[in-house]
């Protein structure tokens, strides 16, 4: 995924530099023929350095470009994503070989309790391909899934890694199968309020042709998603007992993660405002938010804190990141309060001043602000605190 960047200073090697080399290059291309070129050149170094596991290589690459601006540095980025969730598998005695594409399903989801992750029986699995195959798909596509229900924490977190994700469910979605994944080797999960879960899997179709539904003549990707929201939805329940959930539409593995970290916001508001409603047995009218910037070098998250009408104790908070080029200059303040009037939050309390990016020093959950501008830990009364997860998102 994209994020900010800050400049290292980075030891630049041969592989660095014709990765700069030829990003720059590609930036300032006139035609699409000239495009071509440099995306097949600087495809083939990345598709060796992922091979070969060279994740310092990448990213010293990047570094460099998102500290010398310009168009280069995004170039760059969208074709190692690029290489690390596709690659072409040719084939033994055919000229046209098969496409393979990492992809990603996210859900949206909160409970009190915790949100499940880990793995997903035979007849779950089977049930979930049925619907993708159905709604989601082109018709002449191969797919397999991972049987596992992947929480943020178990994500691949390097490119490297992602690559080789791509390739081990690959070798088993050539074929149409699923691929079985080891628990034991999975991290933890923290628990949060509200948080993403992830169904992901390897799309393979003959070179050319289309992937997804919605690419298709009579295809429509707004219909896909509503299918897959309704009829995936329905075997996504099984997954998620006593949760809340919202399917998001099936995508490219890393357009999928983005959306999910967009999507997850806003989300997270309303699940917030959800939950202390219920849990406190208080109307939304009742509660006041309090939205403040925190920073470190630059802005880095807004904060919102909730507080029981005119009271100045801190219940509950949720962060809201920036993500990719959001800055100072993106009026996020103002979607955040949108965002929680339409929950039924009727005193949004928006604070200007700088906030330092501090956390709990005992539990590590961050600081998040009170109505007299003080940064302080959220704490639910105590008769509701022992049915909640320990981390509040």
């Amino acid at each position: 995924m994209k994020r900010s960047r800050f400049a290292r200073r980075t030891k630049q090697t041969p592989d660095t530099e014709a990765l700069i080399h030829c990003a720059t290059q590609l930036s300032l291309s006139g035609s699409r023929l000239e495009d071509a070129f440099w995306e097949r050149r600087l495809s083939g170094i990345i598709d060796r350095l992922l091979r070969g596991q060279d994740e310092a290589a990448l990213n010293a690459a990047l570094d460099h470009l998102y500290g010398s601006g310009g168009r280069a540095y995004d170039e760059l980025a969208d074709l190692v994503e690029g290489c690390a969730e596709s690659h072409h598998h040719p084939q033994a005695g055919s000229g046209a070989g098969q496409d393979v594409l990492l992809f990603a399903a996210p859900v949206l989801a909160w409970s009190r309790y915790a949100i499940p992750s880990g793995a997903i029986n035979a007849e779950t699995l089977a049930m979930l391909r049925v619907q993708l195959q159905a709604h989601v798909f082109a018709a002449e596509v191969r797919f397999g899934l991972a049987d596992f229900l992947f929480s943020p924490d178990q994500l691949p977190q390097s490119y490297c890694e992602t690559a080789a994700l791509r390739e081990k469910l690959a070798k088993a979605a050539l074929h149409g199968r699923d691929t079985r994944l080891d628990p034991a080797q999975m991290p933890e999960t923290m628990n949060f309020l509200s948080d993403t879960r992830y169904l992901i899997g390897v799309v393979c179709v003959a070179a050319g042709a289309p992937l997804f539904r919605w690419q298709e003549e009579d295809g429509s990707r707004n219909e896909a998603h509503k299918q897959w929201r309704l009829q995936g939805g329905e075997v996504l329940r099984g997954l998620l007992p006593a949760c809340a959930f919202e399917p998001l539409l099936p995508q490219s593995f890393h357009a999928a993660i983005r959306e999910a970290d967009r999507a997850s916001r806003p989300y997270s508001l309303r699940s917030a405002v959800a939950f202390l409603q219920t849990t406190l047995n208080v109307p939304a009218a009742n509660l006041r938010a309090v939205v403040a910037p925190y920073y470190d070098r630059q802005l880095e998250e807004y904060r919102v804190g909730f507080t029981l009408g005119e009271s100045t104790e801190v219940i509950h908070g949720v962060v809201w990141p920036l993500l990719e080029h959001e800055d100072e200059a993106a009026d996020l303040p103002g979607q955040i309060e949108s965002v929680l009037r339409e929950a039924g939050v009727r005193e949004v309390q928006v604070l200007d001043h700088r906030f330092p990016l501090e956390y709990c020093d005992d539990c590590g959950a961050p600081l998040y602000p009170n109505p007299e501008g003080e940064p302080v830990h959220a704490e639910l009364p105590e008769q509701e605190e022992e049915a909640m997860p320990r981390h509040l998102h």
